[in-house]
Parts: C-alpha cells; structure tokens; sequence
C-alpha cells in the first residue's frame, strides 16, 4: 500500500475558503486541461489533432513521430502533471522538497537516496538507443511547453494547497532522466521475495527451521497448472552454471542462522526491514500484488481470432495509476511508425500495455527473485571478504526540505549494493571483538542489498520496441530488452498467433535459492551471472489454445531457476477452469469481461466443510445462526453476501488465534494465497504445533479447537460491526475501497479538503486470492488495499471492439469532471468502447483540441 504522506500545512481561513467553494472558484478549475480549439505548442514541425471520447481519453494524431511525442508529454502534463512531479520527487528521494516538513517524507528520502533510483536512471540514459534517447527528448520538451508561463497554482491545485504556510514551492523543467527514474520505482514494487527473505531470518531467531518451512510450501504444481506446462521444443532447461530447480540447495546457510540468532544480527535484520519499508510503494505491495492475463487462441473463440484480457492487481489511488490513450501516426511509415493505444505511465512515453494495429500484449507480474540479502561484517570502515578486508564505498547525501534545515546522511555500500540496516538508524549493532592488524575493534552486522535494477539497463528501449512490435519474433526481440522489472508477457496478434514469454534480468546462484539472506564474508554466496534470454521460458501456440499468467509458477520444476515463492495459484488455476469448462463452447469476448469478475473463493472449498462439521458448544445457538450462512453457499463474495462476510470473518481470526501468536508485531499472516496454501495443508494435521495458541499457557490446542474459536470469535464482530441478524449481514459493507490522494488525503488534511481530493468508500466483492482480486490485509482489516488497477479485453477479430476501464479517470485535478468518472463503473464491473481506427475514435469523439507548432 502506498505509504501516505504527512504533509505539514498552516491551514489558514484562505484554504477553507478555497475548498468550500469547489467547482465555483478559479482556483480549483484554473488547472483544468483545455481540450478544444488550438493551442500554439513550440517545438512542433506540424499540428497534432487530440480528440477526447465521452471519458476524457485522448487519441492524438501526428505526421511525426517526434511531434507525437512532444504533444503525449503535452497531454500527460495538461492531465497529470502533480502526479508526475510527486513521482519524480519521490524517485529522486527528494519528497520532503516538495511537501515539506514530514517524518514519512523524509524516511522515503532516505530509503530511496540509499538506493540510489535516480543515480542508476542518470546511468541508463547514455545506454540507450539513439531513438529512444530522443523520444523521451520530445517528451520532456512536450512537457515543459506546457509548464512554460505557467505558475504552480495554475498547473495543479496541490501546489496551491501546499504553498500555503511555507516557502513557495518550486516546479523544476522535465528531463528524460525524470522519465526513468519512474522505471525503477515500477521495478521495486513488482520485485520478488526480499520481504519473505528477511522474514525467515528473523523467524529463525524464535522458530527452528523445519516450521518455518511450513510457512512457505512447495508450489502445487499437480493441483494447479503452471504457466509453461511443458518444456518448449529447443530452450534449455537449465541455468548457467548447474543452477536447475532441483540442484538449487535449499538449507539455509549455517553462519545466517548463528547471525540472526544472536542479538546484533536480530537488530540487524529487524532495522533492514525497517529501511526497506520505507521505501515507497507507489505500484503496491503485499501478496496480492500481482495481475491477471489470459489468451485464447482463435479457433477457440466465436470470433475467429485471439481474445486477450489482462487486469493488473496494484494499490488503489486517485488519480489511477494508468492513463489512457492513443498514439497514432496519420501516415504510418519510416517516418513516424506508431499506431498504438493502451494504457500509459504519466511521465514516460509510449504505451506499456495495449495494442498496435497487429499485435495486443497483456503483462503481469513475474516474480522471479532478483533480490538477495547479504549479512555483512564490517570492522573499522572495512567489510570482511575471505578473510581478508576491503573497504566499504561511502557517499553523502543531502537532503533538503522545503521550509526546514537539510539533512546530510552517508549512505554506505558494499560490493553487493546499498548498506539497508541502518537507513533510519545509523547506530551500529555490535557483534563481536575482533584483533585487526593488531588492534581490537568491534565487528558490527550490517545487511547490503543486491538487486538486479541497480544495475543499468535498456527497458526503456524495450517499450517503444514493443509499441512497434508486427509479430511474435519482433514481440519477442523487444522482451528481450525488458531486463527490469522480470514480468509475464502474454501475446495474440491479428493473424492467430498467440504466444507467452518470460524476459527480465535473473540472477545465477550457486549452491544458495534465495530463500534466506547469505554471508557477505563468503565469495561463494555471490551471483555467478544472469540467466541469459534464450533460456527463458517461452512458449507459442501450445495445442489447448489457452494461456494463462496469474503469478503462478512459470514451469513444472523445469527451465531455469526463477523463483520459490510464487503465488499459489488460486486465481490461474480458477481462470484456466472457466476457459476450459466446456471445450465445444467458443468463448466470446463477453466471457472474458465476466471472468474478470469471477468472484469464487478457492479456499473455502477446502476448509467450509471443516467449519461444518467442527462441534460447536452444546448451547451454541449464538455462533451456529451465524455457521448456518455456509451451509448451501456457492463460494463466490458479490458485495451483497452475508456468507462471504461470515467466512472471511472466521479466516482472519482463524489466522490471528493460529500464527500471530509465534510471528509477533510486523510479521503477522496477511491471509494472501500463501497463508490459504499453508493452512490447507495444516488442516490434514490437527494436531500440528502451529494450531496450539502460545498465548493460553497451559493449554495445548488443535485444529478443532482454533476452528471453533474463530467462528465464535467472527460471530461476535459481526454482531458488533454488522448488526444481529446474519442474514443481514453484506460482504461489502466490511471490504470497502477508499481512494485516497497521495498527498491531501490523509488525516493531516482538514476534512474539507479529503473531499475534495478522495473519492468512496466502495463497497466491493471479490478479495484476496480471487480472479476479481479485491485484496485486503487479514492482519489489518478488511478493507481493500490491492485492486484490478484496470482491465481491457482485446478482440484481436476487430480492435475496434475491444474493451477497457480505468480505476479513476483521465484527468489528475479534483473537481475536474473526468476525476473519477471511470471508478463506478469500473466497481460494478463496466467497461467501455475502446476505438481504435480513424473511423472509430472519430465517431467517439467528444472534444478536438488542435496542437500547432509555436
């Protein structure tokens, strides 16, 4: 969830003024983007056409395609421009600049400037190819059109919010380093396991090895396909190196073990949590974190030609993380080659996901792990190796805060990456005493970073090579190029091709999996390469004519070495059900919009007949009015269900009374499909360990009796949260969805101004786990903080029928009549015409606006 921001304003009776009179006053609609008539735009070499549907969403039209890309960074700013420079602010570890005085900025600051996101982007830039370098060029120069002339409060009303009380804040020119810099935080948020990493470490400290093994099972591949299920013909099966699936030792080093266990290496691990954490999740973060993609291939489908859905799980926001549009050449040719649309980041050129005129391409998150952790012992300013001593790398970094005094931090580094332990607390934990050359000085741990993104590399170049893409070889040359963040892509095209590829940059171990943190003092535990492209699973046409890439396992302990920790595939696996259910049946492209929204709760067709047949107490009436909501119910969570409601309130305080008594503050179950996978495999076990609550001493329980407090626990909040009656009782009214801004929406703000700027609550179905994957945090509540942030079905057939939604809305400024518009539909599961020819977009149009060179 994205962290939010305490903003520190002086809120005067001016402020009030502002807000209390939303929708009248100049202020708030002073930043609204114009949309029709002409605007003079310089650098243009030629008009560029703009025309806006019923929702807001451009389709820009050029002759060229820098002149293209100058008037989609236009558009983007008009639109979106406070979200771009919040982004920019935070990636440069540079958030308290712009919101001031705030202890949350300024640990984002020191998180991210410990990474170095902008350091690496700065590195990037001169690796990539000459196009792209000047596509992102046009971009900036688009932008900066647009802030030319203009003042704070007329690009944006946050800037009128925030420059209240304090120094006036400052709006810097676009850079194409500002572009890429949003790269690397998409690539933090869509990472792999360090979490789970640091976790193991830490639960190793109070639990032996074997248990919390039990916290993290194999992947089912029997029970639920993978995404790959065989090997494809000609890529080899194993890593560079020996490093296969099953070659991968899988024990924990013992020297990790004797660290986390002592004291300096508990606060050692403890404070990396603490400093990672504080990294910013602006994509989301947590189990559900993830997406789902299908295709069908034609003779499959009533429409002749491949289906392709995708609808990617990350945080709730307002304004959404996509923006919609369309890149169109007038003539497509050498000169200006794009005809595309889809949805894009504001900020960065091109589309990410959507379609050209050929090819249609879906992503989900591939959680490969391309993180490792490395225990470090570091004497004097100098980190051990081999017995030997190196010196650590050092750097300031200032940090400036908007109405307030700098703060200087050093962040450190080690030849694995950035020191993280002592990112918000730079106290050493000591360890032990040691003689160096001769004198005793004290060896502290410390944890470094390895992450394959701080290594530069081209996925910007990959982007505009897939907006280009006309096949599955050219699709396939430009995923190559997409090193960060590793995702699933899923392919159709107009001709009946459909295809998967896994591209990314994967790390090769040795003797280690990733599962634990490893010796930095060990040369042994370091990465031996990459894993290189044609050894990435990959796969084209396979004979069912079905894709599906939900985050599960990619192959069936086959290819290279990825990963352990999948998601567990309740949602792929319920997705290949309905696509196969009935194989003489042609699927439609109205099946795909209503398998986006299947709400079937996997688990509880494993443990509802466990809730059914435990014994109540004998004059239990109480809790068995409630247990009765079960009995008949088809599984699936509609907003209105009162069994969905009841369930869920027994599987998060079956959670909380099984393992949060063990696993302790911060680490507690969040009730994602790892913990259902746990769970169902603990309930063949009643009389496991985990079942017994440590906190009842002297009592021993087991599965029946922890089954048993939690429908009797989850009867009594109901009754509290929902009323008496159980019939009465809706799923939604507890797993609401609440849009908050990044920055004006949190408690710190008056009331008047969360009005304006936040949006809900939704009351919503679905939830963790789910296809329509809703998720929420058992440990927190049920409220919802991971979403569908979008989803589009593309008819490969005729793209002109295709269909898509947004969270939000086109437009980033409250008030504005395109703020929102899209999320009540989006809720109840609508979406809306996506043209895509001349004709079409023509026939849609609401709004024309004439860009001409200034």
């Amino acid at each position: 969830m994205v962290r939010r921001v305490a903003v520190g304003v002086v809120v005067t009776l001016v402020l009030l003024a502002i807000v209390l009179a939303v929708g009248v006053t100049s202020v708030v609609r002073r930043p609204f983007a114009q949309r029709g008539g002409t605007l003079a735009l310089p650098g243009l070499s030629a008009p560029v056409t703009v025309r806006r549907d019923e929702q807001g969403v451009p389709q820009l039209y050029a002759s060229d395609a820098d002149d293209l890309f100058t008037a989609q960074g236009f558009v983007h700013a008009q639109d979106r421009f406070f979200e771009m420079d919040l982004r920019r602010h935070v990636t440069a570890g540079r958030l308290s600049e712009l919101v001031g005085s705030s202890a949350t900025a300024l640990d984002t600051d020191k998180a991210v400037r410990t990474l170095g996101w902008r350091r690496v982007a700065e590195s990037e830039l001169p690796l990539l190819a000459p196009r792209t370098r000047r596509y992102l060029q046009d971009y900036a120069n688009g932008v900066n059109a647009y802030l030319e002339s203009r003042s704070p409060s007329q690009i944006a009303v946050e800037y009128a919010v925030l420059g209240l009380g304090e120094a006036a804040v400052r709006i810097e020119p676009w850079t194409p380093v500002d572009s890429l810099a949003w790269l690397k935080a998409m690539a933090w948020d869509l990472k792999s396991n360090y979490a789970d990493e640091v976790t193991r470490a830490r639960l190793s400290a109070t639990l032996p090895v074997a248990r919390i093994n039990q916290l993290y099972p194999p992947y089912p591949a029997d029970v639920r396909a993978p995404i790959v299920a065989a090997r494809p013909p000609g890529v080899a099966t194993d890593a560079p190196g020996g490093a296969t699936v099953a070659a991968v030792a899988s024990d924990v080093p013992p020297a990790v073990l004797d660290v986390s266990r002592s004291a300096a290496g508990a606060r050692a691990l403890a404070l990396a949590q603490q400093g990672l954490d504080a990294v910013p999740a602006l994509l989301g973060r947590g189990s559900d974190v993830g997406s789902n993609s299908w295709v069908v291939a034609g003779d499959r489908t009533t429409t002749g030609k491949p289906l392709l859905a995708n609808d990617p799980h990350l945080s709730p926001s307002v304004p959404g993380i996509w923006y919609q549009m369309g890149l169109h050449c007038t003539t497509v040719g050498d000169a200006c080659p794009f005809d595309v649309a889809g949805f894009t980041f504001s900020g960065f050129p091109g589309v990410v996901i959507g379609h050209n005129a050929r090819v249609a391409w879906g992503f989900t998150n591939l959680p490969s792990d391309v993180t490792d952790l490395y225990l470090e012992r570091v004497v004097a300013g100098r980190v051990e190796r081999d017995g030997a001593y190196e010196p650590l790398v050092t750097r300031p970094e200032v940090i400036k805060v908007r109405g307030g005094a700098d703060v200087t931090i050093t962040v450190r580094s080690t030849r694995h990456g950035p020191i993280v332990s002592d990112v918000l607390d730079d106290v050493r934990a000591a360890g032990r005493q040691l003689v160096v050359d001769g004198t005793p000085d004290s060896v502290t741990y410390d944890v470094a970073l390895s992450w394959t993104a701080l290594t530069p590399g081209r996925t910007a170049d990959a982007v505009f090579a897939l907006d280009l893409s006309a096949d599955w070889a050219q699709f396939r040359a430009a995923a190559e190029q997409f090193e960060v963040p590793a995702q699933n892509l899923v392919y159709a095209d107009v001709d009946g091709t459909i295809g998967y590829q896994a591209p990314g940059v994967v790390p090769v171990r040795e003797g280690f999996d990733g599962r634990w943190p490893v010796p930095g003092w060990l040369s042994a535990y370091d990465w031996k390469g990459r894993v290189p492209f044609a050894r990435l699973p990959t796969e084209v046409d396979p004979p069912d004519g079905i894709i599906v890439a939900a985050n599960q396992a990619v192959t069936a302990g086959t290819g290279p070495f990825l990963t352990t920790d999948w998601d567990f595939g309740y949602r792929s696996q319920r997705i290949r059900d309905l696509l196969q259910h009935d194989p003489a049946r042609k699927l439609s492209p109205a099946d795909m919009a209503r398998f986006q929204l299947d709400t079937t709760n996997g688990m509880a067709r494993t443990l509802v007949p466990v809730l059914l047949r435990t014994r109540l107490g004998p004059r239990d009436a109480f809790t068995e009015e409630a247990r009765d909501l079960l009995k008949g119910w088809d599984l699936t969570q509609p907003p209105d269900s009162a069994a969905a409601a009841y369930y869920n309130a027994v599987w998060r305080n079956l959670l909380r009374l099984g393992f949060d008594d063990e696993l302790g503050p911060g680490l507690a179950a969040d009730g994602g499909g790892r913990w259902s996978e746990v769970v169902t495999l603990l309930l063949a076990r009643p009389g496991d360990p985990w079942w017994d609550n440590r906190a009842t001493p002297g009592l021993v329980e087991t599965r029946n009796e922890i089954v048993r407090q939690a429908m009797v626990s989850a009867r009594i909040e109901l009754t509290k949260a929902l009323g008496k009656d159980p019939a009465r009782w809706q799923w939604g009214r507890l797993h609401r969805l609440t849009l908050e801004h990044p920055v004006l929406g949190g408690d710190t703000v008056p009331a008047p101004v969360r009005a304006l700027v936040n949006r809900g609550p939704y009351d919503l179905g679905g939830g963790s786990a789910i296809v329509d994957a809703t998720g929420w945090t058992a440990s927190k509540g049920y409220a919802v903080d991971r979403v569908p942030s979008m989803r589009m079905v593309v008819d490969l057939a005729d793209l002109d029928r295709s269909r898509w939604v947004n969270l939000t809305g086109a437009s980033g400024h409250p008030g504005d009549a395109h703020y929102a518009d899209q999320t009540q539909a989006w809720a109840q599961g609508r979406t809306y015409a996506w043209p895509f020819s001349p004709a079409a977009v023509t026939a849609a149009t609401d709004d024309v606006l004439r860009l001409t060179p200034g």
